[in-house]
């Protein structure tokens, strides 16, 4: 059943908008057309995939600033990272898919931040050191 809602919601996307959101080290690639509200992340729904409330919450981030959160379906494909990342990945590939549809939303979702991408990313670990920052403890004897 689940390769069957695979083949619908690909059917479903043919005149959809396409955007590339990114965070951290995860990759969204998200299709974003008029419809319902429904949302699908590697085939799942959105509410089955991510089990957090602050990641449901920051998913539909996008859809309350503009006031239509019913408006648009998703479907997304997102390698790489943790939930958190690809959540963040997801609300920067939309908000990037949403400008597509409606380019005067631009000024209100950058405001919010949301069509910019967060580079933040974990500092590498340097050698001599115990973390990328904190060094071994010191001895004096």
């Amino acid at each position: 059943m689940e390769t069957n809602q695979d083949n619908t919601s690909e059917l479903d996307f043919k005149d959809s908008k396409y955007a590339t959101g990114k965070r951290k080290t995860s990759i969204a690639k998200i299709w974003l057309k008029k419809g319902s509200g429904k949302i699908v992340v590697n085939g799942k729904d959105y509410k089955v995939y991510f089990t957090r409330a602050n990641h449901k919450m920051q998913l539909l981030r996008p859809f309350e600033i503009i006031n239509q959160s019913t408006s648009y379906d998703v479907r997304c494909d997102v390698k790489g990272g943790g939930h958190t990342g690809q959540v963040g990945a997801m609300v920067h590939g939309i908000s990037k898919a949403l400008l597509q549809f409606d380019s005067t939303l631009k000024p209100t979702l950058k405001k919010e931040k949301l069509t910019t991408r967060d580079s933040r990313a974990v500092e590498r670990k340097k050698y001599g050191h115990r973390k990328a920052r904190r060094s071994f403890q010191f001895s004096k004897r």
